[in-house]
């Protein structure tokens, strides 16, 4: 390799490093604001209190097979302290494994309001969001809430996930999640990714733009009549990021979209390394799509990876080894800064070893991902395009 291409690669790696460490100090910056908005809406007792009347709410869960932890994250939902609200669950085959898990919690909790709703139309590629528009005649209430079926949450989750609607303003309430590891490689890297990296994106996201435009599949609080105004659920029927397009269509009403204080917890398959990469290779085409700018700028954000292509450029100099240093140590800041102090993710120290082998794979998936339209979900394969499903020929 000639010195002028080693020079080219130096610098590109350079300002790799640097605005890798800015976006580093973002995401620090951003998890100490999201920090004191929390203290001082606990203060203040805004966090539960802000909402007195407290209306009723129908929770919306569509199913589809068993996930891990399943039946513990449905009974965390009947244990809510809050007087009155309904679960809806919804499945599109009546021969659904998770149906078994929904007649053992309406037999646990008698005198909860527990629906099963069998959809038998499939009525766009994203089966979830076909569920959720044949789910949503069945409920009762005006304020509706759509999390996934892996989620488990805290006896105040619903108490203060509401109670931001209060504020006419406010269209949308949605909540970050940590993930909690199965035994496998696969799973600790996908939960270091949630609670290391994403969740550090959607601080950092709110802190650039003052503001998201965009729900999280933890938690989608909202209300009927609004969801309404933009066409309902089959408006977005064929789109792979479904909470995306909820909390981007709303906003595009004029409403906010909250990030509470909430933070709740998803359980993880055990993902082998194969199933991790294809589950990152689908989230990434779906962002991709949905936020082109945003998700072509993810390159200035690989800190690692620039740092080891200016350590191998050049020659384990001095000041390589300084860029490396620096970018491992802002990488695992934000790792302590987000992960363990925002979500209060146990298994962050544990596993922190395996951040670099994480960050390396999340960059060759950031380039796969330009590479296709393809994208695996529950065991169906798809093609993506400007955000849009459409099942692939057999």
């Amino acid at each position: 390799m000639t010195h002028a291409i080693l020079r080219a690669i130096e610098v590109i790696a350079s300002l790799g490093v640097v605005s890798s460490s800015a976006y580093y100090l973002l995401c620090l910056w951003s998890a100490a604001e999201f920090r004191r908005q929390r203290g001082r809406a606990v203060v203040t007792g805004s966090t539960a209190e802000f909402n007195p009347s407290q209306p009723p709410v129908s929770i919306l869960k569509p199913l589809k097979g068993t996930d891990p932890e399943m039946y513990e994250s449905f009974r965390s939902h009947c244990l809510q302290e809050y007087p009155q609200y309904e679960i809806i669950f919804g499945v599109s085959d009546e021969n659904d494994p998770a149906i078994e898990n929904v007649q053992r919690l309406q037999g646990e909790f008698p005198d909860r309001k527990i629906q099963l709703v069998v959809c038998s139309q499939i009525l766009g590629a994203n089966v979830k969001v076909s569920n959720l528009e044949q789910m949503l005649p069945h409920a009762q209430h005006e304020h509706c809430i759509v999390n996934d079926s892996d989620i488990r949450v805290e006896r105040d989750y619903l108490r203060r996930v509401m109670a931001p609607l209060a504020d006419a303003r406010i269209g949308m309430v949605t909540c970050l999640y940590r993930g909690m590891a199965a035994g496998t490689l696969g799973s600790r890297l996908e939960a270091l990714g949630i609670s290391t990296d994403f969740c550090a994106g959607v601080l950092a996201a709110q802190s650039l733009e003052g503001k998201i435009r965009f729900g999280l599949g933890s938690t989608l609080v909202f209300r009927r009549s609004d969801l309404q105004k933009i066409g309902g659920f089959i408006a977005f029927v064929d789109y792979l990021a479904d909470d995306y397009e909820l909390g981007k269509r709303l906003a595009d009403l004029g409403l906010q979209v909250k990030l509470s204080d909430v933070v709740v917890e998803t359980f993880l398959p055990e993902y082998g390394l194969q199933d991790f990469i294809a589950h990152q290779l689908r989230w990434a085409r779906g962002v991709r799509d949905a936020r082109k700018g945003g998700y072509f700028g993810l390159i200035l954000t690989f800190g690692i990876f620039w740092g080891l292509l200016a350590l191998a450029a050049g020659a384990g100099s001095p000041w390589s080894w300084a860029a490396l240093t620096l970018a491992i140590a802002l990488r695992f800041a934000v790792a302590i800064a987000v992960g363990r102090q925002i979500l209060r993710d146990f298994q962050v120290f544990k596993y922190a070893w395996l951040i670099p082998l994480r960050d390396l794979i999340a960059v060759g998936v950031w380039i796969a991902s330009f590479a296709g339209h393809k994208v695996t979900w529950r065991g169906k394969v798809f093609n993506v395009q400007d955000g849009k499903l459409s099942p692939t020929p057999r």
